[in-house]
């Protein structure tokens, strides 16, 4: 935020669920979170948008983009992918669901830490590291496992990619296990004209982990716009 804001607005938001937003009834899916972020456009009167998603962001832009075209003058796509989970990563998710219910929240995000970040970012982000895990902690089991659910169950745009028309970045993580860099070399063959960069000394949070690397690639391509 302090970054980019000396060049642009920037509005960011907690989707449902997630920090100070609210829970709601936890039956979560990947479009009602589409509904949520049109409708924020909607009410801050934006009409067009630079949608940078990250992770599940990702899968919210993507399906945005895919419905609404013409809210999107820009797209960055950050450790995600196009394709839906596959049955092994749904089973994940569910033993996921699983751990919160029976063992809490607190052992999942010490889960989730341990796999979203890099070992050497442990030693050179560890605030980062803290932060990430200190805002799961503080999540509602019923707003982790509404989310788990949603995630498993979100639809493959894949085949949409090829209609994206607006100029897209696309990053990736030398290090990520949770989306590799080959799920990003995919989604930049099929996105004419999009430009990939791999993340060095990064796995799923480069904007956390190799933060100035991160910004100046963002930066570089939101002034090109």
């Amino acid at each position: 935020m302090a970054e980019l804001s000396g060049d642009c607005r920037v509005i960011t938001y907690d989707a449902k669920g997630h920090g100070e937003s609210e829970v709601g009834d936890g039956q979560y899916t990947i479009e009602f979170f589409v509904d949520d972020l049109l409708a924020l456009l909607d009410h801050l009167k934006v009409e067009k948008a630079v949608v940078v998603g990250l992770s599940m962001g990702g899968y919210i832009a993507l399906r945005a983009i895919e419905r609404s075209p013409e809210r999107f003058s820009g797209l960055v796509l950050c450790h995600t992918r196009s394709e839906a989970d596959t049955d092994e990563a749904k089973l994940r998710r569910t033993a996921s669901i699983k751990l919160v219910k029976q063992e809490g929240v607190k052992k999942f995000a010490e889960g989730f830490v341990r796999g979203a970040f890099a070992p050497q970012s442990f030693d050179s982000s560890p605030e980062a590291v803290k932060s990430i895990q200190e805002n799961i902690e503080k999540m509602s089991p019923l707003a982790i496992s509404g989310t788990l659910l949603a995630l498993a169950a979100r639809t493959d745009t894949t085949a949409s990619l090829s209609k994206i028309t607006v100029p897209t970045l696309i990053l990736v993580g030398e290090s990520d296990t949770l989306i590799p860099v080959s799920a990003g070399q995919s989604m930049h063959k099929k996105i004419l004209g999009s430009e990939l960069h791999v993340i060095q000394k990064s796995a799923h949070l480069s904007n956390l982990e190799n933060p100035e690397v991160f910004n100046r690639l963002l930066l570089t391509f939101l002034r090109r716009l």
